[in-house]
């Protein structure tokens, strides 16, 4: 009988010791890493607001006391958009189409209609918020090539961003966004065909949104023409994600093209071409983007805000603003979304 419980007893001594081998073999065999995801970047976003025309200055052969000049000397620089400023403010980047010259420089083309303001107009702009400027447009040289090189000068100089063309492509980090500005005088024939090696140029510089800023059409209509629809769709294709067109004077329609806004034409803006336009209508265009893993995301934060020129209906005073109620609903009719 004992030597059956010594027999029994050291059967259950190699059958624990087997176990625990096999349990210190199991617990002992090497653990794989657990490896965390990175986690996502966080989504980015930037405002932009874009204007249509804006002159600072008064033609030789107008009635300087009632012109942009009049008004600046009897109101000063920072008058002409107490209006908007508050909007401008708001936002991340403010675009207005430069339509004229900052300059003591040059001599006055053979033109119909040519615009040098006084350098001292970068005011208008610094005081209220307006950090970019288009300078492809028909009046950037109207007193030749040196008033073009003085205005971009004295922007750049006092913080405001230009473009110009394929050579005069900008990219600037905002909100920790590379923005691309390109600008094209698209009535311009060797000016036209720079259009895609600019955006190609933006992209190339790094540029993760582009703006694009274009001078077409013809003035005075308020439908675009076919030319600025191929334009724009282009444009588009050659990666531009918002388009910005000015030069009719008027507003047009705007369309949503493979989820791009193209506003064809914003009309002017605080516009000292014109000391009594017929029509006074125009809009801002304001649209927020988000980018998120490196793309834009696909959704629609974008609104047309209908403005006035001027708060008289009998003359220009250069002064902006907001419409409202009855107004404004009229306003936007002149600015319906088409589909091409």
């Amino acid at each position: 009988m004992r030597l059956k419980v010594i027999l029994i007893t050291a059967a259950l001594a190699l059958f624990i010791a087997g176990a625990v081998q096999s349990f210190r073999s199991k617990t002992s065999a090497p653990v794989p890493e657990i490896t965390e995801r990175p986690a996502a970047a966080p989504a980015r976003t930037l405002t932009v607001t874009a204007t249509g025309d804006c002159t600072f200055a008064t033609d030789s052969n107008a009635d300087i006391d009632a012109g942009f000049v009049g008004f600046a000397d009897r109101y000063g620089y920072e008058y002409f958009f107490k209006n908007m400023r508050e909007l401008f403010s708001s936002d991340d980047l403010t675009l207005i189409n430069f339509e004229g010259t900052l300059s003591e420089n040059g001599e006055r083309e053979d033109k119909q209609f040519a615009f040098r303001g006084d350098p001292e107009y970068v005011k208008v702009m610094t005081s209220s918020s307006v950090e970019a400027a288009n300078l492809a447009n028909n009046h950037s040289s109207d007193y030749g090539s040196i008033s073009l090189q003085d205005t971009r000068r004295i922007l750049e100089e006092n913080g405001i961003l230009t473009c110009r063309g394929k050579d005069n492509v900008t990219v600037t980090e905002i909100n920790g966004i590379q923005v691309g500005l390109v600008g094209i005088n698209y009535l311009n024939d060797k000016m036209k065909t720079e259009l895609e090696d600019a955006l190609c140029k933006a992209k190339d510089n790094g540029a993760e949104l582009i703006i694009l800023s274009i001078h077409w059409g013809i003035e005075k209509e308020t439908e675009p023409n076919e030319e600025q629809i191929e334009a724009a769709h282009r444009a588009v294709d050659c990666g531009a994600d918002l388009v910005i067109g000015t030069h009719p004077h008027v507003l047009q329609g705007y369309e949503i093209y493979k989820g791009k806004y193209i506003l064809y034409s914003l009309g002017n803006f605080c516009f000292g071409g014109n000391n009594n336009p017929s029509d006074k209508d125009t809009a801002v265009f304001r649209q927020t983007f988000t980018l998120e893993n490196g793309s834009i995301t696909k959704d629609d934060n974008a609104e047309i805000i209908p403005c006035r020129i001027s708060s008289h209906s009998r003359y220009n005073d250069y002064q902006p603003f907001i419409a409202e109620g009855d107004e404004a609903e009229r306003i936007l009719k002149k600015i319906p979304l088409i589909e091409y």
